[in-house]
C-alpha cells in the first residue's frame, strides 16, 4: 500500500495527455515549490554551513518516500529516484545550495533574507528548488511505472567556495553509476520561460590571486634609499595584466582583474608592506593550465624592477564548464518537448566561474542558462547583487526541463 505522502505526491503530477511526455508540474506542487524557494531565500546559508537547507531538502524527499543521504562533509545530499540496477548509467541532476556573503537589499518582497549580510543573490535557491521539484515529480512517475531508469539528485554545498564543493561531493561518491550530469544556472539576461544553450565552454576558469610585496620602508623624502613600495604595487597592478595580455593568445581570454590593493598608513612614510588580490579568469582550458606559471613570472619581473620582494599565493579555482554536444542535444530535445524550440536561444560564454566543471572532468554533461527575467523587465538585475530576484515561472520551466530530460535519457 502506498504511503499517504507518496499518494499525495502522485496527485501533484499532471497525467500525460496529447501524446506528450508525462511529468508536467501540477498546480499544487507548483505552489509548494514557490513557497519552498521563498523559505530558502529568507534563510540563506554560506558554503559548508547549509545545515538548515540540507535538513529542509532531506525532510521533503523523505516525505515523498525517497532515501536521501547527507554528504560526508555534513551538508548537501545525494538521492536516487528509482533503484539503480548497477549497470545502466544514471542521469544526474545537480543543484548548488549555498548563498553569498552580501546583504539582501530588496525592500518590496516579503521573502527577503532574514539573515544579516547573507543573500541568495546567485539563484541557488532556484537551482535547489528545481532539482527538488524534479525529484518529486520523477518519484511520482516511478511509482506509476513511467520512469525508464533511475535518476540521481545531487544537492551540492559550497559552490561559492574555491575550489568548489563539487570536489567534496565527488569524493562522497555522487558520480558512482552516473553516465551523464546536467544542471541549470539562473540567467537574468534571459526571459523566464526560455533557456540558453551552448555546445563547448559556457563559463570560464576562475582562480584567486593574492600577492604580498615587502621592502625596508623609509621616509618619503628619500625614496631612492629604499624600496618605493607604493610605486611597486601600482606598477604590479597596472603592468602585470598588460604583460599577460601580450604573452598569451588573445583568443584564450585570460584576464587578471584586481579587487583589492592595500598599502601604507601615513603620507610621509614609505611602507614596508603591500598587498594585492584579485581573480584570474580564462576562457580556454589549455591557457588556464599554463596560467599559474605565466602569472608568477610576470609578477616577479615587474616587482623585481622595483626591488620589491614578493610572496605569491595562487589559488587554483575551477576550470571552464565545457558542455558536451550530446548532453546539449538532450536539453534541446527536452525543452522542445515542453515548450517548443522557440523557447531555446543561443547563449554566450561567460567569464564567471562554476564548479560544475569538476563533474565534467569525470563524466559528460551540460549546463543550461535558465531564464529568470520577468518579460519586459528593464531593471537590469544581475547576479551577485543584493537586489537580485527572479520570475518564479523559472521554477516550473526548470522542473519540466529536468523531468523531460530524465525521461528522454531513459529511452535512449
Amino acid at each position: 500500500m502506498k504511503s499517504r505522502a507518496a499518494a499525495r505526491s502522485e496527485d501533484l503530477v499532471d497525467q500525460p495527455g496529447g501524446g506528450g511526455l508525462p511529468g508536467r508540474l501540477g498546480d499544487e506542487l507548483r505552489a509548494e515549490l514557490i513557497a519552498f524557494r521563498r523559505d530558502l531565500h529568507m534563510h540563506p546559508e554560506l558554503g559548508n554551513q547549509e545545515f538548515r537547507t540540507t535538513a529542509a531538502i532531506k525532510d521533503r524527499l523523505e516525505k515523498a518516500g525517497l532515501r536521501p543521504r547527507v554528504l560526508d562533509v555534513g551538508t548537501g545530499l545525494v538521492c536516487d529516484v528509482g533503484e539503480w540496477d548497477g549497470v545502466t548509467p544514471m542521469l544526474a541532476l545537480r543543484a548548488d545550495i549555498d548563498a553569498l556573503p552580501i546583504p539582501d537589499t530588496k525592500v518590496d518582497v516579503p521573502y527577503r533574507s532574514t539573515v544579516p549580510d547573507r543573500a541568495h543573490a546567485c539563484g541557488h535557491d532556484v537551482h535547489t528548488t528545481t532539482v527538488l521539484g524534479a525529484g518529486l515529480v520523477l518519484a511520482g512517475l516511478h511509482r506509476q511505472g513511467l520512469l525508464p531508469n533511475a535518476v540521481r539528485l545531487v544537492f551540492q554545498p559550497a559552490e561559492e567556495v574555491l575550489p568548489g564543493g563539487a570536489v567534496d561531493a565527488i569524493e562522497s561518491g555522487v558520480l558512482e553509476g552516473v553516465g551523464r550530469i546536467i544542471a541549470v544556472h539562473c540567467d537574468p539576461k534571459v526571459d523566464a520561460g526560455r533557456i540558453g544553450l551552448r555546445v563547448g565552454p559556457i563559463t570560464s576558469a576562475c582562480d584567486r590571486l593574492e600577492i604580498s610585496l615587502d621592502g625596508p620602508g623609509g621616509h618619503t623624502a628619500r625614496p631612492h634609499l629604499t624600496t618605493d613600495l607604493v610605486t611597486a604595487a601600482a606598477r604590479v597592478a597596472v603592468d602585470v595584466p598588460a604583460l599577460l595580455a601580450r604573452r598569451v593568445d588573445a583568443r584564450s581570454g585570460l584576464v587578471l582583474t584586481w579587487g583589492r590593493l592595500q598599502t601604507g598608513h601615513a603620507p610621509n612614510v614609505v611602507p614596508q608592506h603591500a598587498e594585492l588580490s584579485g581573480t584570474v579568469r580564462c576562457l580556454d582550458l589549455a591557457a588556464w593550465r599554463d596560467a599559474p606559471d605565466l602569472v608568477h613570472a610576470a609578477i616577479d619581473e615587474v616587482a623585481g624592477m622595483h626591488r620589491a620582494k614578493t610572496v605569491i599565493n595562487y589559488v587554483r579555482g575551477v576550470p571552464p564548464v565545457v558542455n558536451d554536444a550530446e548532453s546539449i542535444g538532450l536539453l534541446d530535445a527536452a525543452m522542445t518537448e515542453r515548450r517548443g524550440s522557440y523557447a531555446i536561444e543561443d547563449t554566450e560564454q561567460s567569464l564567471g566561474g562554476e564548479d560544475f566543471s569538476w563533474y565534467l572532468e569525470r563524466v559528460p554533461g551540460a549546463m543550461a542558462r535558465l531564464g529568470v527575467r520577468p518579460p519586459g523587465d528593464t531593471r537590469g538585475l544581475d547576479l551577485h547583487r543584493g537586489n537580485f530576484d527572479v520570475d518564479e515561472e523559472a521554477i516550473t520551466v526548470g522542473v519540466e526541463l529536468f523531468t523531460a530530460a530524465a525521461l528522454l535519457a531513459g529511452r535512449s
